[in-house]
């Protein structure tokens, strides 16, 4: 999960999307203007900003030119406005805005906003000198992958799951990820506790988690394991 910093000067707003993303399993820092935004960044190094563009001190499209001008533009943000225009929005995403949502927000945009902000992030982080310890240790990664697929195959009645470096970046998370549970699934038995117990997830985002994979809920017990 990700550290996603969330600025608006309003409080509804801040505990609305707080609670989303909190639920999802993201850790969320709220700020109400650009000074405790600039404070949070450098406290939390946020992996997504929302950022709201009007606020009472400086507004979020200043604030974004500040960090793209000092270099401190390193995270995706996604901009947010209930009465911005179209060339407001357009300015932001030239300064560097990843996106723009426009408010009233839906659950499903935002989540969908953060998710592809989170898989850009995750890219630009590879690309960077500063990550090159972790493309040295991707061979490591896929042979621990592929690892787990092959025990995952011979828990039960399952097919042999191979990942691909040339598929795009959500492709080959979500396969690696509906193998792990249902590698943990089929270790316990169909036990939603202590699979829980075993990946760190919250029961109530386990469930959502495997629903959106579409991992059958019922192989680890009709596997007899």
């Amino acid at each position: 999960m990700a550290n996603i910093l969330v600025v608006d000067d309003e409080l509804g707003i801040r505990d609305l999307l707080f609670e989303i993303l909190n639920d999802e399993g993201h850790s969320v820092e709220v700020a109400e203007n650009a000074a405790q935004a600039r404070a949070a960044r450098l406290r939390d190094r946020p992996d997504l900003v929302l950022l709201d563009i009007w606020m009472p001190d400086t507004d979020g499209v200043t604030l974004l030119k500040e960090w793209s001008s000092s270099g401190a533009l390193t995270m995706p943000v996604i901009m947010m406005s209930g009465h911005a225009t179209i060339d407001t929005a357009v300015e932001a995403t030239k300064i560097g805005a990843m996106a723009f949502l426009e408010k009233p927000i839906t659950m499903q945009k935002l989540l969908k906003a953060v998710e592809q902000g989170l898989a850009r992030g995750t890219v630009r982080k590879l690309m960077t000198p500063a990550t090159t310890q972790l493309a040295s240790n991707a061979p490591d990664m896929l042979a621990a992958a592929s690892q787990l697929a092959a025990i995952a195959a011979e828990s039960g009645p399952q097919s042999r799951q191979s990942f691909m470096l040339d598929k795009p970046l959500r492709e080959s998370r979500d396969e690696f990820e509906k193998a792990y549970f249902e590698y943990h699934l089929a270790k316990e038995n169909g036990s939603m506790t202590r699979v829980a117990e075993k990946t760190g997830l919250e029961r109530t985002h386990l469930y959502r988690k495997l629903k959106q994979l579409g991992v059958d809920l019922t192989r680890g017990k009709r596997g007899g394991v």
